[in-house]
């Protein structure tokens, strides 16, 4: 298996169960994530990286086990992660960076290094700001510089979280442009709370909602889930469990539509909101 494979994973934080029972294969292509938060979608993701372990299930991961410590340190070498949240060492240069983490790599050669170091931040844009301290960065170069340094090795198996933060729209563009041609011969798993992210260049989608998978398949098929539900009217109908004004001055409202509504092809957004609302308890058993 050229990606992952997990098989009843759980993982418990105190009393808390966050991940319940996950069963999960994927090999080449990029597969999308999608959850509210405290859904379970970072935590799924550091199981994959190998940063936190399940409390129960198999985890394999490049065609190793990964609760085996030889294979899970060759699976770290063909790894790349790209973490939701990431300090970075005091006074480094973004040249500095990279590098301290090519070494934690074990790239021991210098002058090899050192050109995987320049690879890495080509791919990303970053030639221009090599010898920059990384505290005058933006935002959203910072969050650049964090996805180069996942890139170091040609890793087989990317994992990234909300890799797109921070990110202006040229930017989030050539992501896509990057990360898609990466997916071409290796296995991407990418978590995002952008939607648009996510149909534009994810060909799986998984939604997790309280440490379960909700949903498996294509982003189309998420889409047509909200199929009969949507739909464009002048005034907000009652039964519209969302409504926002579009450019023509009409409302695009999801829920239960009246009778003869005009009814609208659902985007992938709509088919998650539809999703999200049939896993929650009705108002009437909240209740009782």
């Amino acid at each position: 298996m050229s990606g992952i494979r997990l098989t009843g994973v759980s993982k418990t934080y105190g009393r808390r169960r966050v991940l319940d029972g996950v069963s999960l294969a994927a090999g080449t292509g990029i597969l999308g994530l999608l959850g509210p938060n405290g859904a379970g979608k970072t935590t799924l993701l550091r199981v994959l990286a190998t940063v936190a372990r399940a409390d129960s299930g198999s985890v394999g991961l490049l065609g190793r086990d990964a609760a085996d410590p030889p294979a899970r340190a060759d699976i770290r070498r063909r790894l790349g992660y790209v973490p939701q949240e990431t300090g970075f060492p005091s006074g480094f240069t973004a040249f500095e960076y990279v590098d301290y983490v090519a070494i934690l790599k074990e790239m021991t050669d210098r002058r090899t290094r050192h050109d995987e170091v320049r690879r890495v931040l080509a791919v990303m844009g970053l030639e221009q700001v090599a010898r920059r301290r990384v505290r005058r960065l933006s935002g959203g170069t910072k969050r650049r510089l964090v996805i180069a340094q996942a890139l170091l090795g040609d890793p087989r198996l990317l994992i990234l979280d909300e890799p797109t933060i921070s990110l202006d729209p040229e930017q989030r563009l050539r992501f896509r442009d990057t990360i898609s041609a990466l997916a071409e011969d290796r296995c991407v798993v990418v978590s995002s709370h952008q939607t648009e992210d996510v149909a534009a260049f994810c060909t799986r989608i998984v939604v997790l909602h309280e440490g379960r998978v909700r949903f498996d398949g294509a982003p189309r098929q998420l889409a047509a889930t909200a199929t009969g539900r949507v739909w464009i009217a002048a005034r907000r109908d009652p039964g519209a469990r969302l409504a926002w004004r579009t450019d023509d001055g009409r409302l695009r409202q999801v829920g239960t539509p009246p009778p003869h509504a005009r009814l609208v092809r659902p985007l992938l957004e709509d088919g998650y909101l539809m999703l999200l609302d049939a896993t929650r308890p009705s108002a009437a058993a909240a209740s009782a």
